[in-house]
């Protein structure tokens, strides 16, 4: 398995001006559901955006909390006052996340496009240089976020509209229809990605290929940004306004396009799907007779991981043979292996080995609904078992993920990027490193209990320097003597979405209605009892919170967000 988070920063060169792509194969408008305009407005940094706001989902817990958090809330809360009012510290940290999406911050306003993130001030912890560039992967963290606002998610709408919880819906609808304009003109220029995404530079209006990734596309991060557009489409389907119908219906063509390209890009038989697809051409359309494809390297997407996302879309929406996709399944099944963790007396627990086990390895979870088959959520939530208490037997004050290193303040340049983070015991890859902690980690636990997963947050951001006028921080040294003076969409709104639930309602729901839900049951269900049985051990250990605190280490806080 491989994964594709390599960091650049380079400028943007600009393209000509191009159009549209693709319109075809309208699908028929599903039956509309409850939710009625209620007022009309305008959002004049948008440009001309929607002029509606819809309702938010009735059931959404009562928050009590009234005024603005300060910036440091992190310190007013205790453990205790955290496992006894989850609900309102969550709403005081996505008052505090959501100043995290602002133009040029998280995204570029006029062509709807994520930036991977920005850097910050090593003393005032305001934003300096901002990463340019972006991926798939941190689109697909935009749409989730924009989806659950469209359905009028209450927790949504307070990331990114907090002064005015019911614009949320149509303020997230209008940047889809920006980014689908973006979208369809980075085809028609580089047409031999068929759809899909490169990293690709996001400052100017035409967006373009990564100067190195030219000729390339991983499989990946696509994987996760079909599936959020799933989702997305779900959404505004949903709605009553015609104005979020068009919407859905040119995502929904964007979606059948790279459905019919997804083949002939990622897939070269035997059941091997490409890590990272090397193109001939870039500039030629999928179908011309000088257009070529074959994987970059030997390394496939054959891992239970993030990279299934892509296998389940091949299986369920592309034109591929019923014994090619069988084929799929067959081919990947040897890294579907089990684990136990056992260590100072915590154990034996039963989980899926994991690649680092690292936490962005559970992204899947995020999109799709694994948890609906019993033994996979059981499962599931024995790894979130071992994740917490192995940081309590290591005496670790945090969760590990894949994860930008510390900033060298001399210098102020970010000191690589981290993938070996997790639990070695039952990772597959033993060598890793383990001095460093971020806040994302906790999203899989909260999936499972959010009280337990927001206890181990506040207990990583109340170290020097985690939180900062945009949110939390990316990460930080186990030992106190250094974190990444950065934000990300990786590194936030993992666990912003998580606190959502994922977008796994929204993909259930249209599943069902393309009648493909019970095949993904069928086949999630066949593919883990195959490995793991009926019985797992372990189920009786509880999750454990944290004991360990990152020291004083005389890192001084950001000036610019204090309690």
């Amino acid at each position: 398995m491989l994964y594709i988070k390599t960091r650049h920063d380079r400028q943007l060169t600009h393209l000509s001006s191009l159009n549209l792509f693709i319109e075809k194969h309208q699908k028929p408008k599903k039956a509309q559901r409850r939710i009625h305009l209620i007022f009309a407005m305008k959002f004049s940094s948008l440009g001309a955006a929607l002029a509606f706001s819809l309702p938010l989902v009735e059931g959404s817990p009562q928050y009590t909390n009234s005024k603005p958090p300060s910036c440091r809330f992190g310190l007013e809360w205790s453990q205790k006052d955290i496992l006894q009012r989850p609900d309102d510290f969550t709403w005081d940290l996505l008052y505090w996340e959501g100043k995290f999406h602002q133009n040029d911050v998280a995204y570029n306003t006029k062509n709807g496009m994520s930036y991977d993130g920005t850097q910050l001030d090593w003393k005032t912890g305001m934003l300096t240089k901002k990463h340019t560039f972006s991926a798939a992967s941190k689109e697909a963290l935009q749409i989730m976020l924009y989806a659950q606002a469209i359905s009028g998610s209450k927790e949504a709408a307070r990331f990114l509209t907090p002064e005015n919880l019911q614009a949320a819906p149509a303020f997230a609808a209008s940047i889809m229809e920006t980014k689908l304009n973006t979208y369809k003109q980075f085809n028609q220029t580089y047409p031999g990605f068929g759809g899909f995404l490169p990293w690709i530079k996001t400052d100017v209006q035409k967006i373009s290929p990564q100067n190195d990734w030219d000729d390339r596309v991983p499989g990946l991060d696509n994987g996760e940004l079909v599936w959020a557009v799933y989702a997305c489409i779900e959404a505004l389907q949903r709605q009553s306004s015609a104005k979020f119908h068009k919407i859905a219906d040119g995502w929904q063509h964007w979606l059948e396009y790279v459905a019919s390209t997804a083949p002939k890009i990622f897939y070269m038989g035997k059941g091997k799907i490409c890590a990272v697809t090397a193109i001939s051409d870039q500039t030629l359309p999928v179908n011309h007779k000088q257009q070529s494809y074959k994987c970059e390297t030997e390394t496939y997407l054959d891992d239970p991981y993030e990279g299934e996302l892509l296998t389940y879309f091949l299986q369920f929406f592309t034109n591929l043979s019923k014994k090619d996709k069988q084929t799929l399944w067959e081919y990947k099944r040897p890294k579907l292996e089990k684990a136990e963790y056992n260590k100072s007396g915590v154990g034996p627990i039963t989980v899926r080995k994991g690649f680092w086990f690292s936490s962005h390895e559970i992204w899947n979870q995020l999109e799709l609904p694994y948890h609906d088959v019993e033994i996979v959520r059981r499962l599931f939530k024995n790894g979130e078992r071992a994740r917490t208490c192995n940081s309590v037997v290591t005496r670790s004050p945090g969760l590990y993920a894949s994860v930008n290193n510390s900033t060298d303040p001399k210098t102020d340049e970010i000191i690589g990027y981290i993938s070996p983070a997790g639990i070695p015991s039952i990772a597959s890859q033993k060598d890793q490193e383990l001095d460093v902690i971020t806040p994302y980690g906790v999203f899989p636990v909260v999936l499972f209990d959010k009280a337990i997963g927001l206890a181990w947050w506040r207990n990583m951001i109340v170290a020097k320097k985690m939180q900062n006028p945009y949110g939390s921080t990316e990460s930080t040294r186990i030992d106190g003597e250094g974190v990444s003076a950065l934000v990300t969409w990786d590194s936030k709104v993992t666990t912003v979405v998580a606190l959502m639930g994922g977008v796994v309602d929204l993909v259930r729901d249209r599943m069902k209605s393309d009648g493909i839900y019970k095949e993904f049951l069928e086949i999630t269900e066949r593919e883990h009892v195959r490995v793991f049985g009926h019985d797992l051990k372990g189920e009786d250990i509880k999750f454990c919170l944290p004991n360990n605190q990152v020291p004083d280490a005389g890192l001084k806080d950001f000036t610019a967000c204090q309690k």
